[in-house]
């Protein structure tokens, strides 16, 4: 198995969101491949760890001032053995290649886990909307369109949102899509009701995540009602996160941007979150001005000379990391178990560092990896996929139904997996065996290609 993990690195050096991601898998799936020799013959690990396609490809564009700006733009179409490539764009500064592949390839996984046929991939680009004017925002979302459009269909690859790209992006992408090509097809989920978008898929990674913790309680003969929760982020995925939680009767204290951070001592009520939606999606603001409204609150700018993040040093009940990868440390998390969290549930792709996985797995902390507790948002782009193929639009509460469906099943099949790998309550376990013996032998069935 290290040989594995050494090849790769070798072969992708500096590549260490991907290495981190691959690690998690393999120190996981050991038994699965001891009690399946069939598995190594095949050398399943080396196929699914090397994507089917990379696509790489220059965006240029022009901005208000007539000046032309140069992008990257990439597509990782990693796994198609159980469906047509599914997952995000992410536009970020931050984007490049090995975080791409991490996404791509935790994203195999977690379209397992929904039962629905969807393979796994991610893309994006380091171009960065903060800032950028809807007219500029439209000149790259086409340029970036004109090449990606080669690569992807509704039966081969269907792209998403992700940091980054909201309904404005999908939008503009879809537009040029559907000019390039000359047809309406469900080529892109998250797109507007109007126009072949699907209700509650907004709200769905965060709605999800809320759910699956809500499962993991209820192993303990507990719910959410009355819980102190923390949620990092102010994007989509917290703020729904945020409004489900007030809805099933918790108490919200957190929110994040890059900036900093805001801690309400007395919660996030509804009100105090329509706020925050305005602010970041509307105006786009940032964290900060929440305490210029509620000035009972306090903010707390973010200081990256520090080893930990404040934030996750508040008492609370229940966690929900929900801005990005790697946000939680070591030190966190000893601050999240010392402040009495019981549950982390990970909105967020990858957002807890192997080092506090480990704590939280041996302080036997109800801990939801990503992969499982937020795919809830995948799964309601596969019901969009449905409904477009369908020509038809389900109602609010059927969609919602259906999700919360799929994650207790989702819940239910991780822990039975742990179980029968003798690691009862291993949700991290539980998934990755999950996913990965869905796939392989989708695979194995397909033959060698």
């Amino acid at each position: 198995m290290s040989d594995i993990l050494r090849i790769i690195q070798d072969r992708d050096p500096g590549q260490k969101e991907f290495h981190q991601a691959v690690k998690e898998v393999i120190e996981t799936i050991k038994p699965v491949l001891d009690r399946n020799p069939e598995y190594r013959q095949a050398a399943v690990l080396e196929r699914i760890t090397e994507p089917e396609r990379v696509i790489m490809f220059r965006v240029p564009w022009m901005d208000d001032q007539g000046q032309v700006q140069v992008n990257r733009g990439f597509r990782i179409e990693m796994n198609s053995a159980i469906g047509p490539y599914k997952g995000g764009l992410r536009f970020h500064p931050s984007v490049n290649l090995s975080i791409l592949k991490f996404l791509a390839f935790e994203q195999v996984f977690k379209n397992a886990l929904t039962t629905l046929p969807m393979g796994g991939g991610k893309g994006g680009s380091d171009f960065d909307p903060k800032g950028k004017s809807d007219n500029e925002v439209m000149r790259f979302c086409q340029s970036f369109m004109s090449e990606l459009s080669r690569h992807i269909g509704p039966n081969t690859d269907v792209p998403a949102g992700d940091i980054g790209v909201g309904a404005r992006e999908i939008g503009y992408l879809f537009g040029m899509y559907k000019k390039l090509r000359n047809e309406f097809t469900g080529v892109l989920t998250g797109k507007s009701l109007g126009w072949g978008g699907s209700l509650i898929r907004p709200e769905a990674t965060g709605y999800g995540s809320v759910y699956f913790a809500a499962e993991m309680l209820a192993t303990r003969n507990e719910t959410l009602k009355g819980k102190t929760c923390l949620v990092s982020g102010a994007g989509n995925v917290a703020q729904y996160t945020v409004e489900k939680l007030i809805e099933m009767g918790a108490k919200v204290v957190t929110l994040s941007d890059s900036s900093g951070y805001i801690y309400d001592e007395e919660g996030i009520n509804t009100e105090k979150l329509e706020f925050v939606k305005r602010l970041k999606n509307i105006r786009r603001g940032r964290i900060s001005e929440y305490v210029d409204k509620y000035s009972q609150s306090v903010y707390t700018e973010a200081d990256t000379s520090l080893d930990y993040n404040p934030l996750w040093n508040h008492r609370a009940d229940c966690a929900f990391p929900s801005a990005t990868q790697n946000e939680i440390s070591e030190k966190d998390a000893y601050n999240l178990i010392n402040n009495g969290i019981k549950v982390v549930s990970e909105g967020a792709n990858m957002p807890s560092t192997p080092e506090a996985i480990n704590i939280f797995l041996d302080k036997e902390i109800l801990y939801a990896p990503g992969k499982a507790a937020n795919a809830g948002g995948v799964a309601v782009s596969g019901l969009e996929m449905a409904q477009n193929s369908m020509r038809i639009s389900w109602p609010k509460e059927e969609v919602d139904g259906r999700l919360r469906g799929i994650m207790k099943n989702i819940h239910q099949t991780c822990l039975d997996a742990a179980a029968e790998y003798n690691k009862p309550g291993n949700y991290m376990a539980g998934a990755n065996i999950a996913g990965f013996v869905k796939v392989v032998n989708a695979m194995l069935d397909q033959g060698l290609v």
